[in-house]
């Protein structure tokens, strides 16, 4: 066990040694190669790096030169990623095979190795992160240590400030302190619906019980959507701080983190981190010293998307099928086993150790009125950086997908934005600018959601989008009430008879009423938002569902029973690349002339359409 003492000793030594992580200045001869060992860049042979790094140092005897693991760096589009330190020299798409020529070159001679610099949108080499577009308009909260030191390594943590937080909360705030500076500085839960975080926890500090339980839902549910995984993989340390904090402030001594199965390398880093914590005191019995006592268990969920609605969560934490309970009561009334239970997501947690460390005004200084800090969204889809991004609060959907997403790519246009996941809604074209924060996303019909922010380009069909999100919902339907069970599939059936052509305008109402119907009267949030992606889309692109519905067209192509290819001739200047990539020869023409597609031939497979760069086919 550490003493307070022991831990401030760590804490100064530490960060002395690790100063050139985050100055590029540090007068120092060691080096850091930094490998990112999140779970996009360990599969693209991570692993394979920085243990090659470690062997040719070793093999060549240079010994100022550490090899550390970290988490995401979130321009995962350029992984597997490397940054050496204190030079901040940012390598892309490394190979196991590129590591000799990294030390030979950069380590050993001095001198960069210029074709693995990473290279922005245009074409652009950049020697550092700070160079990039990409992390120009970012402010890095939740992320403060993803990416720059090893998750797997308490010291590393606590040179950062780690757990001083809780040394601050335990000896020098009472539990009312720490749920004032909470509310006072306006966090918001970032797992969907926004609810005050300070709140939440007052509430459940009040009510009346001798056991309580702090709760940490990490079970992501939403397509596309790793905000979670990347925290926990890369600093999860901050989200145990942040529960021994939510435990002190409410009177709970018993915490449970709810992880699903399906992320192997955050389960990992998660028991190794609290074992660690374990070790120095920090989780257990009388910490620091003081009548306060903490522990936290791991729960694994079998990947059921349900689950992540807090009241079906706690079902599965205490052994039950994950369906969702009738509230109220609330889960700060009676939650796990019955006793009074907190619970927040990973993000939320993760700004707890900031806010405490630095002050409720200077966390409420950022964002907008109602909307206060930062948000991190998994930004995937038709955007050039796909990636994990943090920004502030009312930073609007046009500067996240151009400044920091780097447009679009191929020169196509945007279309439009899934926030939300399969709880959220589209954002069209006219509403790029957009801010970003809780208000403003719910007044144009769509939501914060946990955070997945998916672009589309002008290729994809909106009916068949609404129709991908709701084969989801169908699919993870707890099944509990009627509305969600039968109503989400019967939405689903009219969704798939649009798309194949045997769907007509009246379906296009019945669609539209029974969605509202299901949002009315289904028993959980889940359930409610189920038709929101349906209902966004019905909102704004109506006209290509009534050209599924009457015209039986499908101009993206997409749907395939409604689809027909053609060439504009005014557009086309026959270069012949439609031509050459068509997999059937379905394309007709000579060199140099206007190309026709042979009809009976075409698979309708739109390969012709992407490869054409005067956007002639259509």
């Amino acid at each position: 066990m550490k003493s307070l003492e022991e831990l401030q000793r760590i804490r100064k030594e530490k960060r002395i040694e690790l100063d050139l992580r985050v100055n590029t200045g540090a007068d120092t001869r060691e080096k850091h190669i930094l490998v990112c060992n999140g779970t996009g860049c360990t599969s693209s042979k991570s692993p394979k790096i920085l243990e090659s790094f470690k062997r040719i140092l070793n093999d060549k005897g240079i010994e100022n030169v550490r090899v550390i693991k970290t988490g995401c760096f979130g321009l995962c589009a350029k992984g597997p990623i490397v940054i050496i330190r204190p030079e901040d020299t940012f390598y892309a798409m490394v190979t196991p095979d590129d590591c000799e020529e990294i030390v030979q070159s950069h380590i050993i001679e001095g001198k960069k190795v210029d074709r693995l610099l990473c290279k922005d949108i245009d074409g652009t080499i950049v020697n550092s992160l700070d160079d990039l577009n990409f992390y120009k308009k970012q402010k890095r909260i939740a992320l403060k240590n993803c990416g720059v030191i090893n998750p797997e390594d308490i010291d590393e943590y606590i040179a950062f400030d780690g757990y001083k937080a809780l040394e601050k909360v335990l000896t020098k705030m009472s539990q009312d302190d720490v749920i004032n500076v909470i509310k006072e500085s306006g966090l918001r839960g970032r797992g969907g619906a926004g609810f005050p975080t300070g709140k939440k926890w007052e509430l459940t500090k009040n009510v009346e019980g001798g056991q309580k339980y702090v709760v940490c839902n990490a079970d992501e549910g939403d397509p596309g959507a790793f905000m979670d995984r990347s925290i926990l993989e890369g600093d999860p340390h901050s989200v145990l701080e942040a529960m021994a904090i939510a435990a002190y402030s409410i009177g709970a001594n018993k915490g449970f983190i709810y992880v699903r199965a399906e992320y192997p390398i955050a389960v990992k880093r998660l028991e190794i981190a609290i074992k660690q914590a374990e070790e120095y005191g920090i989780l257990g019995n009388n910490i620091f010293g003081t009548s306060f006592s903490f522990n936290i268990e791991i729960r694994l969920g079998a990947g059921a998307f349900v689950c992540g609605e807090e009241t079906a969560l706690l079902e599965s934490i205490e052994g039950k099928r994950g369906q969702p309970r009738v509230k109220p009561p609330y889960p700060a009334q009676h939650g796990l086993w019955g006793k009074p239970t907190l619970i927040n997501n990973v993000e939320t947690y993760a700004n707890i150790s900031q806010i405490i460390l630095n002050g409720a005004e200077w966390y409420s200084s950022i964002g907008t009125e109602n909307s206060k800090g930062t948000k991190v969204f998994a930004l995937g889809g038709n955007v050039n950086n796909i990636g994990l991004v943090e920004v502030p609060m009312g930073t609007t959907l046009r500067e996240i997908v151009y400044d920091i997403g780097g447009g679009i790519p191929n020169g196509r246009d945007f279309k439009a934005a899934q926030t939300g996941g399969p709880s959220g809604g589209c954002i069209p074209k006219e509403h790029l600018d957009t801010p970003i924060d809780y208000e403003s996303l719910k007044e144009i019909g769509s939501m914060m959601g946990s955070g997945g922010l998916i672009v589309m380009d002008d290729t994809k069909c909106m009916v068949s989008l609404a129709k991908f999100y709701l084969e989801f919902t169908v699919s993870e339907s707890c099944g509990k009430c009627t509305p969600c069970r039968i109503g989400t599939k019967r939405m689903l059936e009219t969704l798939e008879r649009l798309c194949s052509g045997e769907g007509t305008e009246a379906d296009i109402y019945k669609l539209e009423k029974l969605a509202i119907n299901i949002q009315k009267s289904s028993i959980c949030g889940l359930g409610q938002s189920a038709p929101n992606p349906v209902l966004s889309t019905l909102k704004y692109f109506r006209e290509e569902f009534r050209q599924h519905a009457i015209y039986k067209e499908c101009k993206t192509l997409e749907c395939k029973a409604l689809s027909k290819i053609t060439i504009d001739e005014e557009k086309c200047k026959g270069c012949g690349l439609c031509q050459k990539h068509c997999p059937v020869n379905a394309i007709e023409g000579e060199a140099r002339e206007k190309r026709v597609i042979n009809q009976e031939k075409c698979i309708k497979c739109g390969t012709c359409l992407t490869n054409c760069p005067f956007h002639a086919i259509g």
